[in-house]
């Protein structure tokens, strides 16, 4: 399951999402008991920020993965422009699961 909204006049873009157990990152992230890893999480960040601004990752300044994402766990992907940079956060039942800080250059 998919859903955003965005405008690229906002200074926000929020994202509703699940990781399906059938991706391809979960068998070997703790087999009988994947969570989702990080990199797909901030794989969701690159993508949405493509989508959303045309804009690329140039670097990752603050990462922290806060609490596990399961398979079908409902998220929501919060992108903020704060100056220069991009903020990120995941959301999930009210709770925060990651959140970080990107610079970003613009897409090739």
């Amino acid at each position: 399951m998919s859903s955003a909204h965005a405008n690229n006049s906002d200074v926000s873009y929020h994202e509703d999402f699940t990781i399906g157990d059938d991706h391809p990152s979960l068998p070997g992230h703790f087999p009988d008991q994947p969570i989702v890893p990080g990199v797909v999480l901030l794989d969701r960040v690159a993508a949405a920020l493509s989508r959303w601004r045309g804009r690329r990752i140039a670097a990752l300044t603050v990462a922290k993965f806060i609490a596990p994402v399961l398979p079908l766990q409902a998220l929501t992907l919060t992108l903020r422009e704060d100056s220069e940079r991009y903020r990120f956060e995941f959301v999930s039942e009210g709770r925060l699961a990651a959140s970080g800080t990107i610079e970003t250059v613009r897409a090739a």
